[in-house]
């Protein structure tokens, strides 16, 4: 007979949470600075690593994506008992300014509602300033997801954590973006995008499961790639607004990506991406979003 996992008091499920729920968020270095009964105060020191674009200094989207995902869900653990495993359906992601180069990127989450099996939080995430955002976020996430206890029962092999690194590939398409090279992005000749698995980028380690910041990182990488080239744009398109629905968990392997422009005006574009795994008619995730383009004259107006 499975016994009832046993609900961590209220500190005690801060310090677990303190732990890093997933191994991503370990290793990128995310800080739960402060927290309240369903609200998360969290930060990420910056590392070159994190950088989108070597020309700016500026962070890849993916890098805040993936940094909203987890206090979002640290915001969600705090508003619940600590024994029941959560994973994320929807995130929504506005872009509100490019983060400053250099600077550590804080975020404040509050998951303001919850019934028995979904989780509403909202996030912003800052510098200098909650009321001057970087990026604002909403998500829902779902409650007993699995049946893993990640913040009871589990906590990292601190000898065998990985490392993220971005190695040298000057003539390679992501030559000017350290993260895209640190998740081991590459191009393939039919114009999909492969993410290979590694440690280094599991949110579950006791499913393994992908963590859906990744995921989402991914996408927004993919879409980036294909809209520039499909439009010959100059210059990588500027993201605005980005909404992931994850589908299915993304287990140990290597995830596959394409996008398609949905419509195409003079500056913004609407793109549609998709992640699969082992069967392209099964994506795990799907990202729907906005870029903002340069004025390229002769394209119609929005």
């Amino acid at each position: 007979m499975s016994s009832t996992p046993t609900a961590l008091p209220f500190e005690e499920l801060a310090e677990a949470i303190q732990g890093r729920r997933s191994d991503y968020g370990h290793i990128s270095g995310l800080q739960l600075d402060r927290f309240a009964p369903a609200e998360a105060w969290s930060s990420l020191p910056y590392r070159p690593v994190f950088v989108g674009d070597t020309e700016t200094g500026v962070l890849h989207g993916g890098v805040v994506t993936a940094m909203l995902d987890e206090s979002c869900g640290m915001a969600v653990q705090l508003a619940l008992d600590g024994t029941r495993a959560i994973a994320t359906l929807d995130l929504r992601i506005d872009y509100q300014k490019p983060a400053t180069p250099g600077l550590d990127i804080k975020a404040h989450s509050v998951c303001y509602r919850t019934t028995r099996s979904i989780a509403f939080v909202r996030s912003t995430a800052y510098q200098e300033s909650e009321d001057d955002p970087v990026a604002t976020a909403t998500a829902c996430f779902m409650i007993g997801a699995n049946r893993t206890n990640m913040l009871a029962d589990r906590r990292m092999d601190l000898r065998s954590i990985p490392t993220l690194e971005a190695p040298e590939d000057p003539d390679g398409p992501f030559a000017n973006s350290p993260f895209a090279r640190c998740l081991g992005i590459r191009v393939n000749d039919n114009g999909t995008l492969t993410m290979p698995f590694s440690p280094k980028i599991i949110g579950n380690p006791i499913l393994p499961a992908i963590h859906g910041g990744m995921t989402g990182a991914f996408l927004e990488t993919t879409a980036i790639v294909g809209v520039a080239r499909e439009l010959g744009a100059a210059a990588p398109p500027k993201p605005i607004g980005l909404t992931v629905n994850y589908l299915r968990s993304g287990r140990a392997l290597d995830t596959f990506a394409n996008v398609s422009i949905v419509k195409q005006g003079r500056r913004i574009v609407a793109f549609e991406a998709r992640a699969w795994q082992d069967d392209a008619n099964k994506p795990i995730a799907t990202a729907f979003g906005h870029f903002m383009l340069r004025s390229t004259p002769g394209l119609e107006q929005d």
